[in-house]
């Protein structure tokens, strides 16, 4: 049975309705279907799949196979009885064996059998390495992953930031323009580690990045999130400067939710100003999903969603629920969902579609392991959400 077969969202489904039968998606189809596979010594996650499920090989992204590390945490923490931990544990020593790189930074790739293969750095891969260590530690009881994550800290630190305070971002992609996006990567992961560890180190970061976000990435006038800035994280002129992804709004929203229970100021306006941007414009109603980009004006620059935007969507929705209480955040999160799971409907359960054009038409091609983190991470923000109501 896949999973649109099942029915799912009713506009009376209660949250712990939906979450039961998410978990069910989440334990029965998706974890046996992406769980690691040995190499040798090694595990190695997926990559991506075919959506009848079918494993290729292909070259082995670090922040991938970080995602996963992450994602298998959270079912366990959810309560799946699979191998779990030992996946876990195999993949984040392989990570921390073959990944790490003579400056405390860490490589791109791997290739299928798990040799190195890119030796570059990219603060995206960083920013996701910090979040395996902080899920792996807290999940294993594993002191020595967060003094593996005080360690790649201090490279970033050493080597990584810049003078107005944010970081290079490595070997692979040009600076100028510098991005939000891995910096977003770095707030969330050093939220995870000061919730994993307690350590003051971990919240003087993630306070720091969440003001650089409010200082530079975000629009004044409009509350939302821009893209592509220059050396000094002003941004670019032009269109570019203007680029706004609906669903970045969203996943830099639910942040500020955990900021906002930390009681950082300002961090709730925040949160309120970026989703009120990205739900009136950036969600088409005829599909019921958020699209990929407009500008600031509110102009529609690409109108295909992927699927990533439908989780962040439901995460920011489902926090600030949780905040507020409010009716209309619960809509949002049964809205969000059922926007969701069209792209679960693929011959494999347990995989899924990436890209849906603007046209109704879906981009045929294999389903990204990447996309496994956002939909764990959804999903047990669902769970968490339904048990608390």
């Amino acid at each position: 049975m896949r999973f649109s077969d099942q029915p799912l969202i009713q506009s009376d489904n209660s949250l712990g309705e939906m979450a039961v039968q998410c978990r069910a998606w989440l334990f029965e189809a998706a974890a046996p279907l992406w769980s690691a596979r040995a190499e040798g010594d090694i595990f190695l996650f997926p990559e991506r799949l075919s959506i009848e499920g079918e494993r290729d090989a292909c070259a082995q992204r670090l922040f991938v196979q970080a995602r996963h590390i992450f994602a298998f945490c959270e079912m366990g923490r959810l309560g799946w009885t699979g191998p779990w931990r030992e996946m876990v544990e195999a993949s984040v020593h392989f990570l921390l064996r073959a990944g790490r790189k003579p400056d405390g930074s860490y490589i791109h790739t791997f290739d299928a059998q798990g040799a190195p293969l890119d030796l570059r750095a990219d603060l995206y891969d960083q920013a996701f390495m910090l979040l395996a260590l902080a899920h792996a530690g807290r999940a294993t009881g594993d002191e020595k992953l967060f003094a593996a994550a005080e360690a790649l800290d201090d490279a970033l630190e050493a080597h990584w930031r810049l003078p107005h305070g944010g970081y290079w971002e490595g070997e692979i992609a040009p600076c100028p323009p510098f991005r939000q996006n891995p910096h977003m990567h770095l707030l969330e992961s050093f939220i995870a580690l000061y919730a994993a560890t307690g350590a003051p180190r971990w919240r003087a970061r993630a306070e720091h990045v969440a003001a650089l976000c409010a200082k530079f990435f975000i629009d004044p006038a409009t509350g939302a999130l821009t893209e592509y800035f220059d050396a000094a994280l002003y941004p670019l002129s032009g269109v570019e400067g203007r680029i706004v992804e609906p669903g970045h709004c969203c996943e830099w929203a639910w942040l500020f939710e955990t900021l906002a229970q930390w009681e950082t100021p300002h961090a709730a306006e925040i949160s309120d100003r970026l989703v009120g941007f990205a739900r009136r414009q950036g969600v088409d109603p005829r599909r019921g999903v958020a699209i990929n980009e407009v500008t600031t004006d509110g102009a529609i620059r690409n109108a295909d969603a992927r699927l990533w935007p439908q989780t962040e969507r439901l995460k920011a929705a489902l926090a600030r629920l949780r905040r507020t209480g409010e009716t209309a955040e619960r809509v949002e999160a049964q809205l969000a969902l059922a926007g969701l799971v069209k792209y679960f409907d693929v011959p494999k359960r347990g995989a899924w579609r990436d890209k849906w054009r603007a046209d109704g038409s879906w981009i045929e091609e294999p389903a990204p392991g990447s996309s496994l983190y956002h939909i764990t991470c959804a999903l047990a923000e669902l769970c968490d959400t339904a048990a608390a109501d």
